[in-house]
């Protein structure tokens, strides 16, 4: 595999952020969204860390959302593909249909908006923080274990790395020689819940918050995290939403049934 170190781009500098939404994966699952938005308490800025469109079958209605929620947008690997920046030569067939579906049924506004996303990293307040899709090195690269992870937490070029891209809610984080994983822990699988995690400050870190729209851990509820730079604290959170809606709706589009299932199923 091809790592890149990328270079972070530095959006127009806001002192007044502490607490920041992170929302990554929402696949445009507009259900999912609403019930994010609504469920969450007070925040100062949205954070999204890609993969906005593809498998969902409200990508428009996703888009003009997420567009008025902040201007920190990072692509991600299905909005290239469906935004005509890159090919789907390896997505498999099911997420190739979706893309191919979701081309057709974006309007040129959406479609632009897509193209003009940034790619990770970004850093939102600073030298200290910054938000990609995958993974710091190279935007396209999973992270699901600490075998694929420890590269990019040594040589990420900030302490705390916002990633998407895995479906996967949790944290790897090193301090000195030695590593950990402190992912969070929820009781119910109906109810909105959180679980705060404690940032070490001379620790490094690369937290997930999770997948709004199509989360892989099979827990179906939609996930997301707040990052507050103050308390120096991540909360992550799983909210129950109308799920079978948003199933409905990829049936009615002729999406593929397992975009449907694999909702309920969380994963």
């Amino acid at each position: 595999m091809r790592i890149d170190c990328l270079e972070p781009k530095f959006p127009a500098p806001n002192e007044s952020i502490m607490r920041a939404l992170l929302l990554s994966d929402i696949h445009a699952n507009l259900e999912a969204l609403q019930a994010v938005l609504a469920a969450i308490p007070s925040y100062d800025a949205v954070w999204n860390l890609g993969d906005v469109v593809g498998y969902g079958a409200s990508p428009n209605e996703v888009v003009e959302q997420v567009r008025a929620l902040g201007n920190v947008h990072i692509r991600g690997n299905h909005d290239k593909a469906c935004g005509g920046l890159s090919d789907v030569a390896d997505f498999n067939p099911m997420a190739r249909h979706a893309v191919q579906w979701t081309r057709a049924a974006l309007t040129p506004e959406s479609t632009e908006w897509l193209r003009a996303m940034a790619p990770g990293p970004v850093l939102p307040i600073g030298p200290a923080v910054s938000c990609v899709h995958g993974s710091p090195l190279n935007e396209d690269q999973y992270m699901t274990d600490m075998r694929d992870a420890w590269q990019p937490l040594l040589q990420s070029r900030t302490r705390v790395t916002f990633f998407g891209h895995t479906h996967l809610q949790g944290c790897f984080a090193a301090n000195g020689d030695g590593w950990f994983e402190p992912n969070p822990v929820f009781l119910t699988r109906d109810e909105t819940e959180s679980c705060e995690l404690r940032l070490i400050r001379d620790a490094r870190y690369l937290i997930n918050p999770g997948s709004v729209g199509q989360p892989r851990d099979q827990d179906w509820r939609a996930a997301c995290a707040i990052f507050d730079d103050a308390a120096h604290t991540v909360r992550f959170y799983r909210v129950p939403y109308d799920v079978r809606q948003a199933q409905q709706r990829i049936l009615s589009a002729g999406l593929p049934e397992k975009l449907a299932t694999r909702l309920k199923e969380g994963r």
